[in-house]
């Protein structure tokens, strides 16, 4: 299992624009946060959908690379949302992962996404991640 320092450095390295923030990694679980701020923004001041499933995507990656190691061609086959809630345009965006399944092939996690503090979710996220065939 990687730690969250090191899938943090990693992360940093292999996509320095992201703005997401690997806060925890647990046994099959994440927690990544992403800044809220103008750019993150769409009209009726509300978080943009890319944005969140950029956190609910980085939150599934992390959670995988915890648990099996710097799999760095881990790619997301599917990835599904669920939009609840307006997010709030002041708080970040938290979102919390656990995987469901670990397979040899396919990695399956759920994503529940919040505006930081609140209790109440924005969206629910599913995803796949397909695992680089072992040679």
């Amino acid at each position: 299992m990687a730690t969250t320092q090191v899938i943090a450095e990693f992360l940093a390295r292999e996509f320095p624009q992201s703005k997401c923030v690997v806060e925890a990694i647990g046994e099959c679980s994440s927690t990544v946060s992403h800044p809220i701020g103008f750019d993150e923004l769409r009209p009726g001041g509300t978080v943009s959908g890319p944005i969140l499933m950029t956190v609910a995507d980085v939150a599934l990656y992390s959670a995988v690379l915890g648990e099996l190691g710097l799999v760095a061609l881990a790619v997301t086959s599917n990835l599904s949302i669920n939009f609840l809630r307006k997010p709030s345009a002041e708080k970040d965006i938290v979102g919390h992962c656990k995987l469901v399944k670990v397979g040899r092939t396919l990695v399956m996690g759920e994503v529940m996404l919040y505006s930081r503090g609140d209790e109440k979710p924005v969206a629910h996220v599913m995803g796949t991640y397909a695992l680089p065939a072992k040679t």
